[in-house]
């Protein structure tokens, strides 16, 4: 193909993508593209430490894990982006008010998208996806810590504790209680419950704590954890 048609085509494309027209349709597909790129991002350098360093195997196998992982996570991420981006789509055109936004679209498209996309178990094993455990316990902290936030929010939290003085003395005091009780919590758990902590923290806390009782010599004490 010459350079005059490759020009020829990037221009039509050009104009294509700029169309308000097609402006809802390609949100849905850019919405893909950033979550498969996204969840790469994020999680091949995270497989790749993790693996790397606390799994044994070949390095065929843990390129294997490493690869799976990252799929994994690029995939739902776009899946998830897809179905949400099209069901507000969908909700915005064809809702109770159509050419308009309703005010809660972004969580029907969300409730939707998390149960089709990280809420199913394998087919193969019947069990959920350690990646897709991650993610999910990682957006549930995020929700719970912005839910916090806005309960003591001046003006727009719950009554008594949305107070300006009273907010303010919350908020400084909150995090030592809640860094202090999370850390308490998850060591008595670890300690006494370990086989119902996340497998990827639990095995994290056993590299760390569980392992520094035992040692042998000098190369397991300092250079090796075993």
């Amino acid at each position: 193909m010459s350079a005059s048609a490759l020009e020829c085509l990037k221009a039509v494309a050009e104009r294509i993508v700029l169309d308000p027209k097609y402006h809802d349709i390609l949100s849905v597909a850019k919405a893909a593209r950033n979550g498969a790129v996204y969840g790469t991002k994020v999680r091949f350098p995270h497989a790749l430490v993790m693996i790397m360093l606390f799994r044994s195997g070949t390095v065929r196998e843990k390129a294997g894990l490493i690869f799976r992982a990252t799929r994994t996570h690029a995939r739902n991420l776009a899946k998830f982006a897809t179905i949400y981006k099209l069901t507000c789509v969908l909700l915005k055109h064809y809702g109770s008010t159509p050419g308009k936004e309703g005010p809660y679209d972004s969580f029907v498209a969300g409730l939707l998208g998390g149960y089709i996309v990280f809420g199913q178990r394998s087919r193969r094993s019947g069990k959920i996806s350690s990646v897709n455990q991650q993610i999910v316990i990682y957006v549930f902290a995020r929700v719970m810590l912005a839910l916090a936030h806005m309960s003591v929010k001046p003006g727009y939290g719950l009554p008594g504790v949305s107070e300006p003085k009273r907010s303010a003395a919350i908020s400084y005091y909150a995090w030592p209680l809640f860094a202090s009780v999370s850390w308490a919590a998850v060591m008595h758990l670890f300690k006494w419950h370990a086989a119902e902590l996340q497998p990827s923290l639990r095995s994290s806390m056993t590299y760390i704590y569980g392992n520094a009782d035992t040692w042998d010599g000098l190369r397991n004490f300092v250079w090796h954890n075993k």
